[in-house]
């Protein structure tokens, strides 16, 4: 791992659950980690209902966009976490994989999607101080 350990979400369209997580991991590392997202089918925007749950919390994602996972994006991380994606996710000998079931926000509404945001904070936070990042909140 270098001084900064890069973490890439992985989720199928790149527009909930992956995007909640980066939001979660920039609020919380701040520059002290690198956090990377992509989707093995991205949809065409983020989640509106995802960026309303984050926005409740003080975690703006609404200028995020879905975008596919690359490559070099797997490469560059330390740590590969997916989201519901099998199959399609990217898998690269030597990495460290964790597989985050989770439900899926897309077609439910705030009240089913808040619970969703609050696991992957709790799953942020774990992640983070196994890899030794200090958070900032």
């Amino acid at each position: 791992m270098t001084d900064r350990p890069t973490v890439l979400f992985v989720c199928v369209h790149n527009a909930g659950r992956s995007q909640m997580a980066l939001g979660w991991f920039n609020h919380l590392a701040g520059d002290a980690a690198v956090a990377l997202s992509g989707g093995s089918q991205p949809g065409p925007t983020v989640n509106p209902v995802a960026v309303e749950a984050m926005a409740e919390i003080g975690i703006d994602i609404a200028r995020e966009y879905p975008k596919p996972w690359t490559e070099e994006a797997v490469r560059a991380a330390d740590v590969v976490v997916t989201m519901g994606c099998g199959d399609a996710c990217p898998f690269y000998p030597g990495k460290r994989y964790e597989d985050w079931v989770l439900d899926d926000p897309h077609g439910q509404g705030i009240d089913a999607v808040r619970p969703i945001r609050d696991e992957i904070e709790r799953r942020v936070r774990k992640l983070l101080v196994e890899l030794g990042v200090s958070t900032r909140h």
